[in-house]
């Protein structure tokens, strides 16, 4: 059995979840969905980096301790991907007593190996970013304040610093992006990357004095970890490193990103990982953001959205849906109500749901309520298992590339087929003149569906779930490895109900 090792970057509970939150969650559930469905050793890794100056500020204003506040803002992280069906194997905290010592081993490896020394630190700081700027990165704004390249403020930052020798690994790793070029994707963010560190690498500070909320640099009295160390090193910490046996549990497979971290994630990891002896990581792929009408969510606009809130108001694998196919991942996508409640409309409430509803319908009032008796096939029924047939290979290639918008497209092709197949066969008609054909027509048709609803699983667990219970497929046959057992004639089945009401915009009062 293959393993799959699979993470989010963790997210920054400085406020509560939005929709760009949900939909890296959403995503990398579906690529782990997708793996243990193929029969892969799974470990799905999301969760919340928890320390770092901007933290330390908002407890502050909140008037709470460090650790009660980011309890409160846990909260809903987790709330939220217990709401979405994430099914991940664990929800790491930085504040965790096991990531401690990780990141601790991590420091000191580096250390060992002559890449961490003590200097002084002058220069631009983003409190927000979490992030160091050089002068030609700033933006000076019309009153003439300096703007890191996202937008946010910096303050001019002088303090006794560890340093990391980050300029050592300019070669190492051009020489990983020429020899990887898949390492980072979509290629426009290895790009980026490589253009970066062509430019140039300086050494990073490592360390802060001017506040404790942070993980102890060993051996180094008032000085904490820079976040960003910390944040990176929640990857590892599962594998329990540097204890035995810990190279069973890494390097990861995926690192699934958002496209402003990228640089932490394909220039300071490996560099840390590099430093310390440990294998990196297989891949890491940037998606892009999540728009509310062209513009990215912030609190500043006044546009962030509650992503529970839509999951109430559209269904949880409705919204789940939407997210995965009408966004191309890797590239800005946009979601509006309209925009997903015509997704639901026509592609769950007309095409699929529709699908399911009336080809059971038909079994249940003339066949028993039975699976159908098959018979021999025409050519019309060969042409259609050959459409479905490559479904599985399509989607696992869509798996490969991280794109389950590919996926869905494929699938839904084939969900297209099957009402074809239908329209040009009729069923409804056959009944009457030829009962035994008209079964088998409704056997193909039926049986396509099954395979389209092992493959929508991992974007739609609950509501694929539910389809499968109505063509009565045994929850062992609901792995990919069950593709090719079809259904058979005479199985009682349940009495069919609807799956995809349906929406209707609220009619404000």
């Amino acid at each position: 059995m293959s393993r799959y090792f699979v993470t989010t970057a963790i997210s920054y509970p400085n406020g509560r979840p939005h929709i760009g939150h949900a939909y890296e969650v959403i995503a990398t559930d579906w690529l782990a969905r997708f793996a243990r469905l193929d029969g892969r050793d799974t470990y799905f890794l999301t969760g919340t980096d928890e320390h770092g100056l901007k933290i330390a500020q908002a407890a502050r204003k909140a008037g709470v301790e460090p650790l009660a506040y980011v309890d409160d803002m846990v909260s809903y992280f987790k709330a939220m991907a217990e709401h979405l069906h994430i099914s991940h194997d664990r929800f790491i905290r930085t504040t965790d007593a096991d990531h401690k010592g990780v990141v601790q081993a991590l420091w000191r490896q580096m250390a060992a190996a002559g890449d961490i020394y003590l200097d002084r630190y002058e220069g631009w700081y983003s409190v927000r970013d979490e992030a160091y700027f050089d002068e030609d990165e700033l933006v000076v704004a019309d009153d003439g304040t300096r703007l890191a390249p996202t937008g946010t403020e910096v303050e001019w930052t002088v303090e006794e610093s560890w340093f990391f020798r980050l300029s050592r690994f300019q070669e190492p790793l051009l020489k990983l992006f020429a020899e990887q070029p898949d390492f980072v994707q979509p290629a426009s963010r290895l790009n980026e990357m490589r253009a970066f560190v062509e430019r140039g690498l300086k050494d990073l500070s490592i360390s802060r004095t001017s506040f404790d909320w942070g993980v102890p640099v060993p051996d180094s009295p008032g000085h904490v970890m820079y976040v960003w160390i910390d944040a990176l090193a929640n990857y590892l910490t599962p594998s329990a490193y540097p204890a035995a046996g810990w190279e069973a549990h890494w390097p990861a497979d995926l690192h699934v990103i958002g496209k402003d971290v990228v640089r932490f994630h394909a220039i300071y990891w490996p560099a840390f990982l590099l430093s310390a002896g440990l294998p990196l990581p297989k891949r890491i792929f940037g998606h892009g953001f999540v728009l509310n009408r062209g513009e990215k969510m912030s609190k500043s606009l006044g546009n962030i959205v509650d992503p529970m809130g839509l999951a109430d108001m559209f269904g949880v694998d409705p919204l789940r849906y939407y997210l995965l196919r009408a966004i191309q991942f890797g590239q800005d996508g946009e979601w509006s109500h309209e925009m997903v409640g015509r997704r639901i409309n026509a592609d769950l409430a007309n095409d699929i749901g529709n699908l399911a509803q009336r080809s059971l319908s038909m079994i249940a009032k003339n066949c028993d309520a039975s699976v159908p008796a098959n018979g021999p096939a025409s050519a019309e029924d060969r042409a259609l298992l050959a459409e479905i047939q490559p479904l599985l290979a399509m989607a696992r290639r869509a798996h490969a590339e991280v794109r389950p918008d590919l996926a869905l497209d494929a699938i839904w092709a084939g969900v297209s087929a099957v009402n074809a197949y239908l329209n040009a066969m009729a069923p409804w008609t056959l009944r009457k003149s030829d009962p035994a054909r008209a079964d088998v027509v409704l056997y193909h048709a039926v049986e396509a569906v099954r395979r389209i609803a092992l493959l929508v699983q991992p974007a739609m667990p609950a509501s694929a779930a539910r389809l499968l219970d109505q063509l009565a497929v045994a929850q062992g046959d609901r792995m990919f490895a069950a593709w090719d057992k079809a259904l058979v004639p005479g199985t009682p089945l349940p009495a069919p109900q609807g799956l995809f009401p349906r929406w209707v915009e609220p009619v404000e009062d």
